[in-house]
């Protein structure tokens, strides 16, 4: 009994001492720190199920933000060292990407998944936020006369070339994941999405390291051309694409498509161009020049607003954006004052460089935010090549085709010229339009980039995350391989350098000290005089007397129509004579379409350009207020 009794007793004492420091631990938990503005019923901050109380969550994306924004300085300044100690073998999108790595790898070796989510790459971001000033400033920028001297090149490379380059990819990956080597299997139509993806190239780092070599305006604009329309149409064959997932491919199918792209591409072109004409328009029947802060604000809103819109109606924005920045800078350009013409360009500028750096860091930091990426090495290296031939088969077989085009015609015109027929020798003459060094550049040029991997967030099916990660690592090996040896390959390559672009037209610091007049060709007038650029709130301004102050002002308004035809060869009172009677309107219109070769320059500067340019050589009219 006694026996029995002992062990009952320590029993009851065991179970009692435990009980004891159970709630002893509890009442320990209750007595620990709390963060300010929390209470014991918050939820914990590394509970990934459930909501961070808004103050800690203020705190995560404080922390976020202040990432990003040092990798964005430590960007910026890596190119600021570079350019001073003229190092031009690496670039600085490389780095944002070496940055991005290495601060996405500590975040995700460090406990929480806050931090970790706010900075994963997000493609709501990326279309609405990044990718439309550096389109918007791509296009405001465009070399007009380079580019249309070479649009049948850059538009053989953009559309032909894009859908060769997505078709031979995608064959190529459906054949791969058909094998089942490594579990993955996708239909056609999701192996032609991930060709369309992988098909949008983007040359920031080439076209950076050309301009620091001042390459051949002909290369340049070649390579810039395509990149510009390739990005639009290889989002409109993605979205093509994705309208048929899950159903049957069929042969009609392929017809439905390419009449479902063309109809998006025209219609998005269209949208573009009327926005940025009705810019134009609104600069002319308006005074709004004289308050250049906000006519820069509406300039800036209103080309946004295309994209946004073309989006809004299942088009495609960067098109609508791309045309409408060269309708700007083809039109409106002239109708704005002094002042807005140096203001548009640069806050372009400056919002597709933060917008272009953000892009490659965000890259770097996706390979190890991303928790869900699955990563398939066979894969992966088969995309890579994969990416190689295909882009061999849209540069060279299409490059031949161009420069038989371009023989065919030289021969064409060369007959009409010369009484005497041309001889097939003399045809064999004749240089190529696109030689094979350029064709290799070309080919070297093919880079990947946010764009292919922005459409591959919105692939669907089961293994997203899959042909996701393989994008990812496919678009970050080209940015460092080619556009890291885009300066040795100008050298082995014999490529010529050092090249400066007569048709080149820049406002630098020079001309916001004192603007000369520009003509539509960017060439000085000699026939006018403007006065210094000066701000009107500075201390100098003050001190002017009446006539300076007149002068200045005048000096915001933009050369006239009148001013930079005469310029050209123009008449001056060509614009005066044009009438609306039917006779001269006929006989007009008949001169314009005699030439094949300048019809639309013509048409441009006889009928288009009076309707849409300010050509009053009176800015103010008598009785207006100059000082207003």
């Amino acid at each position: 009994m006694n026996s029995i009794a002992l062990s009952l007793t320590l029993k009851i004492l065991w179970f009692g001492a435990k009980a004891l420091a159970q709630s002893k631990s509890q009442d320990e938990d209750d007595l620990l720190p709390l963060p300010s503005g929390s209470d014991k019923d918050a939820p914990i901050p590394d509970d990934p199920g459930q909501d961070v109380n808004p103050v800690t969550e203020e705190m995560f994306s404080s922390w976020a933000l202040f990432i990003l924004l040092f990798l964005l300085i430590s960007a910026l300044w890596s190119s600021y060292y570079l350019t001073q100690k003229r190092i031009r073998a690496v670039h600085e999108t490389v780095l944002s990407i070496f940055y991005g790595m290495i601060v996405g790898l500590v975040i995700r070796m460090t406990p929480g998944h806050y931090i970790q989510d706010t900075v994963t790459f997000n493609n709501s971001y990326f279309f609405n936020v990044l990718l439309p000033p550096i389109i918007l400033n791509s296009g405001y920028e465009l070399n007009q006369v380079n580019f249309f001297n070479n649009i049948l090149s850059i538009l053989t490379f953009a559309i032909p070339g894009t859908f060769v380059s997505a078709v031979v990819l995608g064959v190529i990956i459906f054949i791969w994941t058909a094998l089942g080597l490594e579990g993955v299997n996708i239909s056609f139509v999701d192996a032609l999405s991930v060709g369309a993806t992988l098909s949008a190239t983007d040359p920031v780092t080439i076209l950076s390291i050309f301009n620091a070599y001042q390459v051949d305006p002909k290369l340049y604009t070649i390579i810039f051309g395509e990149s510009l329309l390739n990005d639009a149409i290889s989002i409109v064959m993605f979205e093509t694409c994705q309208k048929f997932h899950g159903t049957p491919a069929k042969f009609s199918s392929f017809f439905e498509g390419v009449g479902l792209f063309l109809m998006t591409f025209m219609v998005s072109l269209l949208i573009g161009l009327a926005i940025g004409i009705l810019v134009a328009l609104i600069l002319k029947h308006t005074r709004i020049r004289r308050y250049p802060q906000i006519e820069s604000c509406i300039i800036l809103l209103i080309a946004y607003e295309s994209y946004f819109f073309s989006n809004g109606c299942h088009m495609s924005g960067i098109v609508s954006l791309l045309f409408c920045g060269i309708t700007l800078k083809h039109y409106a350009y002239y109708n704005m004052s002094r002042r807005t013409q140096i203001t548009i360009k640069y806050i372009f500028q400056v919002l597709a460089r933060l917008s272009e750096n953000f892009i490659f860091i965000y890259l770097g930091l996706e390979l190890f935010t991303e928790v869900e990426l699955v990563y398939k090495p066979l894969l992966i290296i088969v995309t890579a090549i994969s990416i190689c031939v295909a882009r061999w088969c849209s540069v060279f077989p299409l490059s031949n085709f161009v420069n038989w085009m371009y023989r065919v015609k030289t021969v064409r015109s060369m007959r009409r010229s010369s009484p005497t027929p041309t001889t097939s020798t003399t045809a064999m003459a004749i240089p190529d339009e696109i030689p094979y060094n350029y064709q290799v550049m070309t080919f070297w040029a093919g880079l990947r980039g946010a764009v292919g991997v922005a459409l591959a967030m919105g692939i669907q099916g089961e293994f997203k995350f899959t042909l996701l990660a393989t994008v990812l690592v496919v678009v970050v090996l080209t940015v460092i391989i080619f556009g890291g040896t885009t300066a040795g390959m100008l050298e082995v390559l014999n490529i010529r350098t050092g090249c400066v672009d007569e048709n080149e037209n820049s406002d630098d610091e020079f001309d916001i000290e004192a603007p000369r007049p520009t003509s539509n060709a960017g060439q000085p007038l000699a026939s006018m005089i403007q006065a210094p650029y000066s701000d009107e709130n500075s201390p100098m301004a003050s001190t002017t007397n009446v006539a300076e102050s007149q002068a200045d002002l005048l000096s915001d308004f933009p050369p006239t129509s009148n001013q930079f035809d005469a310029h050209i060869g123009l008449s001056t009172n060509s614009f005066s004579r044009l009438s609306l009677d039917r006779q001269q309107l006929r006989e007009t219109l008949g001169n314009i379409f005699n030439s094949d070769s300048r019809w639309f320059q013509n048409f441009d500067e006889q009928v288009l350009k009076p309707v849409f340019l300010d050509n009053n050589s009176q800015p103010f009219r008598e009785g207006d207020d100059p000082t207003s």
